[in-house]
């Protein structure tokens, strides 16, 4: 009886272990989640992109400034000195934050024991603003108490925090690009995936390759109606987005729906390789779902900041499309930036899109033969 029980285990130890696909899932898949959510994945931040504007040049100034380049939380870039350079960092999205001091700060502070830093933030992504303005926040009131040690009347220096593009930090400037690149990343990867898959299963297939029909026809018939449907989807949350959310497009709607539509067709490419490679729709529904799914919520940098991942994974979410659509989406449609703000994204769009429609063409037409 236990010899039997002990065969029976042996066997079934076996069958799992000859099963790669089962031994990813049991193996790799943990290992991923814990390396993803303990090590790669954090919503502290790290080595913030920030200028410093210092018009006093005196000795707290660069007292204050040397303590911030100290910290873990920032990566000081520059020191700017005019408004418009300031202004254009911030459109460029080269930088989250700048820190600002204002013309005789270290004479203002010693006669009247008041003075004032100004540090603005770009609040498109709210939480990584309030995250990093409370950093520096902290790092000014430490040493301001380093600096009341012993002092009869207390020094007080008081930072002024002012948010761009989103001053009342809502969470609909934020969420609205992370929604529409994750929805027509899935719904378009989806419903493509199993498109030509199903076909294979209902056994049509062969009645369409002895049909007159060219391969590239059966595609664009499969491709047609989604392109479609994700379009009016677009047009649907946008609409949504203006009425009920607050939040219109402030650069061109022209070329927000330009930039979309490759996006789409960009997704519809990656659909496309998923059904001509799978054998049934499940595995293509699982591999669309598990494939695109997580990729696009973590490393899109719409829920973490991408620049706090270890280098591997950056280098990894550059393969990600929806990572460069949400850089244009939050471009173009929070901070009204045009083309010239946007075309390296635009670029790399394009040439995944052509990448990928090359790559299913090719597969597609060695099963076909």
């Amino acid at each position: 009886m236990h010899s039997q029980l002990l065969t029976f285990i042996k066997k079934e130890f076996l069958h799992v272990f000859r099963d790669r696909k089962t031994l990813l899932m049991l193996f790799g898949l943990p290992i991923a989640q814990i390396v993803l959510f303990g090590f790669a994945l954090s919503n502290e931040v790290k080595d913030s992109k920030i200028v410093v504007a210092d018009y006093s040049k005196d000795a707290t100034t660069q007292q204050i400034i040397a303590k911030i380049g100290s910290s873990k939380y920032f990566n000081i870039q520059q020191s700017l000195q005019s408004a418009q350079q300031l202004e254009a960092a911030f459109k460029k999205g080269d930088i989250k934050m700048a820190v600002i001091f204002p013309p005789n700060f270290g004479n203002n502070l010693q006669h009247t024991n008041k003075a004032t830093i100004q540090v603005i933030a770009d609040a498109s992504d709210p939480n990584l603003a309030t995250t990093v303005t409370n950093y520096v926040t902290n790092i000014i009131n430490d040493y301001n108490s380093s600096l009341n040690n012993g002092n009869v009347q207390p020094l007080q220096i008081t930072p002024e925090v002012q948010m761009l593009y989103n001053p009342e930090l809502r969470g609909a400037p934020n969420f609205v690009p992370g929604v529409m690149a994750l929805v027509f990343m899935l719904v378009c990867t989806m419903m493509t995936s199993v498109a030509i898959v199903k076909e294979k299963e209902l056994g049509t297939m062969e009645i369409l390759l002895v049909s007159p029909f060219r391969p590239i026809y059966i595609i664009i018939s499969k491709l047609a109606p989604n392109l479609i449907i994700s379009v009016v989807n677009l047009f649907i949350i946008l609409i949504l987005s203006s009425v009920f959310l607050d939040l219109q497009v402030k650069g061109s709607v022209l070329l927000l729906t330009f930039c979309s539509m490759l996006f789409i067709l960009t997704s519809l490419a990656v659909g496309l390789l998923l059904s001509i490679n799978a054998q049934t729709q499940e595995s293509a529904m699982t591999a669309s779902l598990m494939g695109m799914m997580l990729p696009t919520m973590l490393l899109t940098g719409f829920l973490f900041p991408i620049e706090n991942m270890p280098i591997p994974m950056q280098v990894l979410a550059n393969l990600v499309p929806s990572r460069w659509y949400f850089i244009i989406v939050k471009r173009v449609m929070l901070k009204g930036l045009g083309f010239e703000a946007v075309w390296k994204e635009t670029l790399i769009l394009a040439a995944m899109c052509v990448l990928l429609f090359t790559i299913s063409l090719r597969k597609f037409k060695i099963r076909l033969q």
